[in-house]
């Protein structure tokens, strides 16, 4: 710092007295400028304190262990810490059960998937069946797997549990595979949990799954934890606030249950005929029993609903061959029962009652959905509500759901009058929608009340306007027209699913056109999408067999690959 020097006047008059003596009698001398280092003193000497020398603080030491995860530590994030070379440092980051002796300042926990090729049959794996392919073999589910992939970090971890490695089965990595590649070899890998992608099938692992919510981690072998340890024979005085840098970097976990969603999503639901006969003569959850657990366990559990509540609805007639329904209000305990939160409305029997008894029967019923605490969209009291998204936030996750209506009849569809369902015209509102949604930051998801077939293919009209909605920004389009479960697609990003199938429906088998016998109505897909950190993360496919004209069952084992073969094949997949 400069320091400003004050002196009298006389000084200076003296000193430039004596100056001017000097110079009359001396060679004249020329003086250059003083170095910066040296500070010139005018009169009496002021003596400037030297400052007492300061030790430059040392670094923290950090060591990390190389089970560490990639991601799992911010070091651009550490202040004044350094990683050291070796493990003797006062710090200590990896796996738990490697950690020295010491006071344990943070344990985290890193949640890996099992992951294959979505058209994949195979839902379970043991332990065992990983550590046989870990040693080269070729068994149970892996038997037609060419090749398992391990991130490098887990390697030490997993010799120590599982032994020595064959590379003839095993290929390691530091960046994750992508899915085309496990779709090409036919390979599976070990993957974070949140760089899942739906086009893989998460598999589960001695019969666990990081899809389901109540994942006990203790008890799943793909979950590792690990530590952060002051070392016990460090004599370094460790600064709290160093310290807590450490802390503050690190990314507790990759599987933050508050930051997940869930979401189930079925096809028709019409509580009428046969199955409002059930309801009335077995109770009015009885459709909904073998199920329940699939649905309530969500998050958000979605149905679509074709026939609105009609307070003077006539009881069931199992024999009518009416085409025009109406449900009686008390059918709502099922969706009540089975933890329904969105009700989709692109029926195409959402307003039969306006046709049959003249009543617009879509403000009652959305007035009881209101009481219930669901919520609903593609439908409402007039055409501006009917296309106005429904948008849900979640732990983070900005869903939005919109849909439409697209065969009709008339007056199935809202306008400015009446309600009912949005029609889809030539879908660009919708498509316009979807990329406005997508830019605020919301997943689309779009609904379709299609034009009905009883094939398990999709047309070309179905690809192409279907396609619109994943190219306009949607993550998930459906068909919620289909009464037999068809194809499903991936495109530009989207999960495509051209229909779902039943859900609460009485099709035990219908006679079509062409006289043939169809009993793919029985089968039924519920979809269980997974959202992780603003993005969707997986898709899983649970099937369901219809029984006694009202309700689903899982299927069995054997049914199941019968079904998922199929569906494979029609969506253009080699079923693995």
């Amino acid at each position: 710092m400069h320091k400003e020097h004050r002196h009298t006047p006389i000084l200076i008059i003296d000193t430039l007295l004596i100056f001017t003596i000097l110079s009359a009698c001396s060679p004249e001398i020329v003086r250059t400028s003083l170095p910066p280092t040296q500070t010139q003193t005018v009169g009496s000497p002021t003596l400037t304190p030297t400052a007492k020398p300061t030790a430059t603080p040392q670094p923290v030491m950090l060591h990390l262990d190389e089970t560490i995860p990639p991601g799992m530590l911010n070091q651009e994030a550490l202040s004044g810490i350094q990683i050291a070379n070796g493990p003797g440092a006062p710090l200590w980051l990896g796996a738990a059960k490697d950690a020295p002796e010491g006071e344990v300042l943070l344990s985290t926990s890193w949640v890996y998937v099992l992951a294959a090729p979505f058209p994949t049959l195979t839902d379970q794996a043991s332990l065992d069946d990983l550590i046989l392919i870990w040693h080269g073999h070729q068994h149970g589910p892996f038997t037609t797997v060419p090749k398992l992939y391990v991130p490098e970090n887990l390697v030490p971890v997993l010799k120590s549990q599982w032994g020595s490695l064959s590379l003839k089965r095993i290929e390691t990595y530091q960046t994750p595979p992508q899915a085309e590649t496990l779709w090409e070899e036919n390979s599976w890998a070990i993957l974070p949990f949140d760089v899942l992608s739906p086009t893989l099938k998460v598999v589960a692992v001695e019969g666990s799954s990081p899809l389901d919510k109540d994942l006990h981690l203790v008890d799943y072998p793909l979950a590792f934890h690990f530590q952060l340890i002051r070392q016990a024979d460090t004599q370094d005085d460790l600064p709290e606030k160093t310290v807590q840098s450490v802390v503050e970097a690190l990314q507790t976990t990759n599987r933050d249950l508050n930051r997940m969603t869930t979401l189930v999503m079925t096809g028709v639901t019409a509580l009428v005929r046969a199955t409002a006969f059930k309801m009335e003569e077995k109770g009015l959850t009885y459709p909904g029993k073998d199920i329940v657990e699939w649905l309530s366990s969500a998050d958000l559990t979605h149905i679509s609903n074709e026939v609105s509540f009609y307070e003077n609805c006539p009881f069931p007639d199992i024999h009518s061959r009416m085409l025009l329904f109406c449900s009686a209000p008390k059918y709502i305990e099922l969706f009540e029962y089975i933890g329904a939160d969105i009700i989709e409305l692109t029926g195409n029997h959402n307003n039969d009652s306006l046709y049959v008894y003249g009543v617009d029967v879509v403000p009652y019923s959305l007035d009881l959905y209101d009481r219930a605490g669901m919520a609903y969209f593609a439908g409402g009291r007039n055409l501006e509500e009917a296309q106005t998204p429904l948008l849900i936030t979640h732990n983070g996750n900005q869903l939005a759901f919109i849909g439409c209506n697209a065969p009709g009849p008339d007056f199935a569809w809202a306008t400015a009058d009446h309600g009912g369902a949005a029609p889809c015209g030539d879908f660009q509102w919708m498509a316009d929608e979807i990329i406005r949604l997508r830019e605020e930051g919301y997943l689309p998801i779009a609904t379709f009340q299609y034009y009905e077939d009883y094939y398990n293919f999709p047309e070309s009209h179905h690809v192409e306007d279907f396609g619109r909605m994943a190219q306009a920004g949607a993550v998930i389009v459906n068909g919620s027209q289909a009464h037999r479960p068809k194809a499903m697609a991936f495109m530009e990003g989207a999960f495509i699913d051209y229909g779902l199938g039943n859900l609460f429906f009485d099709q035990m088998g219908i006679i079509d056109a062409y006289g043939n016998q169809i009993l793919q109505t029985r089968w039924e897909k519920i979809q269980r999408h997974t959202f992780y950190n603003g993005q969707h993360l997986s898709t899983e496919i649970l099937t369901a067999m219809l029984e006694d004209y009202a309700k689903p069952r899982p299927m069995t084992a054997a049914e199941r690959v019968i079904f998922l073969k199929e569906i494979f094949s029609a969506s253009g997949w080699d079923p693995r």
